[in-house]
């Protein structure tokens, strides 16, 4: 047999395996998000119902298919922070992953009417090992939340609280993500907003007013969040 012959039909025993590695790595996210079974349950949530509590025992993913909820932890002292609120499209409980965390290290609440995926913890890992699309998929979400825990740190370090104020106004409104962002966000109290910021709700009530007055928001019932907010971040 000659060389073009061999090199012929060794192309032809490698392509169906391609084929088949091609097939194995298709991952149809709004399938897979979409519908039920194999330790995939869908609920709706009302706004401020508990998903789980700081404490609790940590046995599922969560994914947000519509609306937003907050993730808070409470000190011995009884002080809360709020460490994050999260959107459609964002993980939640991927602590759950690991062999350390088998009690929940926050609470998470809805702060708006949601629509929310909950994956038990063994789903996922069959999930993971099973599907590279949603490995991907997942992995890129958890380096993105890396990435904005760092930048939550050094805005908590290094900017006022000014700045921490607008910073978070423009997150939520998803300014520097991909996508176009929604200038207009869920209706997020002072309160809940103080405590992502670490400050008083006073303080957060004379920025917001401040914002409103120089035309960087605009809230009436709702709350609109304009680029132009991004000159308090810039400006030294």
């Amino acid at each position: 047999m000659g060389i073009k012959a061999k090199a012929s039909r060794i192309t032809r025993e490698k392509k169906p395996l391609s084929e088949k590695r091609a097939n194995k790595q298709q991952f149809d996210a709004l399938t897979f998000f979409g519908e039920t079974g194999h330790g995939r349950t869908i609920a709706g949530c009302e706004k401020n119902a508990v998903l789980f509590s700081q404490g609790d025992p940590a046995n599922a993913v969560f994914y947000i298919r519509t609306g937003a909820v907050k993730l808070s932890v409470v000190s011995n002292t009884g002080r809360e922070a709020v460490i994050a609120v999260l959107g459609a499209g964002d993980f939640f409980g991927e602590g759950c992953l690991t062999a350390q965390q088998h009690l929940r290290m926050s609470t998470a609440v809805a702060i708006s009417d949601c629509s929310i995926m909950r994956i038990d913890k063994v789903a996922v890992i069959r999930a993971l090992a099973e599907q590279q699309g949603f490995s991907e998929l997942l992995l890129a979400y958890m380096l993105r939340r890396t990435i904005r825990i760092e930048e939550d740190l050094v805005d908590q370090l290094f900017n006022s609280s000014e700045k921490r104020l607008a910073r978070a106004l423009l997150l939520l409104a998803n300014f520097g993500k991909e996508g176009k962002p929604e200038t207009v966000i869920a209706k997020i109290s002072q309160e809940t907003l103080a405590e992502m910021v670490g400050t008083t709700r006073s303080r957060v009530s004379f920025f917001m007013n401040k914002f409103r007055k120089l035309g960087f928001i605009k809230y009436n019932g709702h709350l609109e969040v304009h680029s132009s907010l991004l000159n308090v971040i810039l400006h030294d």
